[in-house]
């Protein structure tokens, strides 16, 4: 229990500091932050498989968030009839024929040994498919967008509880991780982050230019929640009760009948919003828990041990009879399938779709520095860390007013320092992310949980 100690003590210092919001902002708030941890320490469990397990750097994080984000869209969305009707059935052979094409490429590939005849061969069948796609999916998608544009202009989903968009979010990065695996994973480390943030970026730029698809740049907003709505709650008696008896104190001090109605009225308004923010942290902890027991069983398996080993030394691992590559594709496309859930997990709390927000700096840098400073190869580091770097985003700029106001107290309210300070307040949570950084990699240069070997 001993080696657990420094773990117990960081988590403990953390939720600490989410109450601490919660008494002196508001829970909404202190829930809003838990929720979003919840969802980066998911991004940073993915993360730390590929970089602290088998040394694989990835930053098309990003691209994977936006394919479970698009999972949640396809999956909960009810079918557009309409656009189907027009348009629908020509997709879908668009994409028989591209199945077609990768199986007549592989075909190619296995079975002609000349190799100026078989790249020949290659890029004969891609242009002719590519023309063949252009032809049947041009009138298709231009009669699906322009159905009902403002309100629909896509194919929709199917119509299925979001929470289902969670496995295939996972299915949809896995799927895009094991052909990026099969392309690049052969590449030096350097080359393997440049082509998987160029991929991540093709991917984001698809999702946004195809209207067909998922509404693009237009957002697709209103998705079906896994939790109740606050409108609804607000007219249950059984909240409206819990409330009243919760609050009971509170409301035994107002004397008038009317003003304890008006103000329980408000408490049923807050708590609604409280209540649906603690269902997701329900559903949210309960996906982290079960992910961080079967990274833990993993990392600590001969399979586990096998990986740090690929990851310490190449070489040694591969003369003992491991296939590294086989290994590395394995990791790749695990570390990305939990990158996807958490990407369904996010577009589910937020209720809407949108293919803009998605940015390298807050999808795929942001997550590296939360693996960084957790400390990678550790569960329970990268998990911390997705707590301790949001927290700090998040709050950065309210401890920022504060440390200015309590600073330049002595100096008038009009004071022009004092005024650009206040202005420059937004800003502040760069500086503080990189000053955090900069101790951290100072001082604990292996993160704030590091990673350690336990003998069995």
């Amino acid at each position: 229990m001993k080696q657990y100690a420094n773990v117990v003590t960081a988590y403990l210092i953390m939720i600490g500091l989410i109450i601490l919001v919660g008494v002196f902002q508001s829970w909404n708030i202190a829930l809003a932050i838990l929720n979003f941890c919840l969802i980066s320490a998911v991004m940073t469990m993915g993360a730390n498989i590929q970089w602290g397990y088998a040394g694989l750097i990835n930053f098309g994080i990003m691209g994977f968030t936006a394919l479970g984000g698009l999972a949640a869209v396809l999956i909960s969305v009810p079918p557009v009839k309409e656009a189907w009707q027009v348009g629908g059935l020509s997709m879908l052979f668009c994409l028989v024929i591209i199945v077609l094409i990768v199986f007549s490429v592989r075909y190619v590939l296995k079975n002609f040994k000349n190799a100026k005849r078989k790249n020949i061969y290659v890029a004969a069948i891609i242009i002719a498919g590519l023309i063949i796609l252009r032809i049947i999916s041009g009138p298709a998608i231009d009669s699906i967008e322009a159905v009902e544009p403002a309100k629909t202009g896509f194919l929709g989903g199917l119509g299925l509880p979001i929470i289902f968009s969670w496995i295939a979010g996972a299915f949809f990065a896995a799927g895009l991780a094991y052909i990026i695996g099969k392309v690049a994973l052969g590449l030096r480390a350097d080359y393997l982050a440049i082509a998987t943030l160029l991929i991540s970026e093709i991917v984001i730029a698809v999702i946004k230019h195809e209207d067909w698809l998922a509404r693009g740049v237009k957002n697709v907003i209103g998705l079906k929640r896994p939790v109740p709505y606050e409108v609804d709650l607000q007219s249950e008696q059984w909240f409206i009760n819990l409330v009243a008896k919760w609050n009971s104190g509170t409301l035994d001090l107002i004397s008038t009948t009317t003003e304890k109605q008006a103000a329980l009225a408000q408490l049923v308004i807050e708590s609604s919003s409280v209540f649906v923010k603690l269902c997701y942290s329900g559903l949210f902890i309960i996906v982290v828990a079960i992910l961080l027991i079967v990274t833990q069983k993993a990392l600590y398996s001969p399979w586990g041990r096998m990986m740090r080993a690929i990851r310490d030394n190449e070489e040694a691992a591969n003369a003992m009879g491991k296939n590294v590559v086989k290994q590395h594709l394995l990791i790749f496309v695990l570390g990305s399938a939990i990158v996807g859930i958490a990407g369904a997990m996010m577009v589910t709390h937020d209720g809407l779709f949108t293919p803009g927000s998605y940015r390298p700096l807050r999808y795929t840098f942001l997550i590296w520095v939360m693996v960084i400073i957790g400390g990678s190869g550790n569960n329970f580091g990268a998990v911390l860390g997705g707590f301790a770097v949001w927290f700090l985003w998040i709050e950065a700029a309210p401890i920022a007013l504060f440390l200015i106001n309590f600073f330049t107290y002595s100096l008038a309210e009009t004071n022009a320092f004092k005024l650009h300070l206040i202005e420059s307040v937004p800003y502040f949570r760069f500086l503080m992310m990189g000053i955090g950084l900069l101790l951290i990699m100072r001082y604990r240069p292996k993160g704030i949980l590091p990673e350690k070997i336990i003998k069995q």
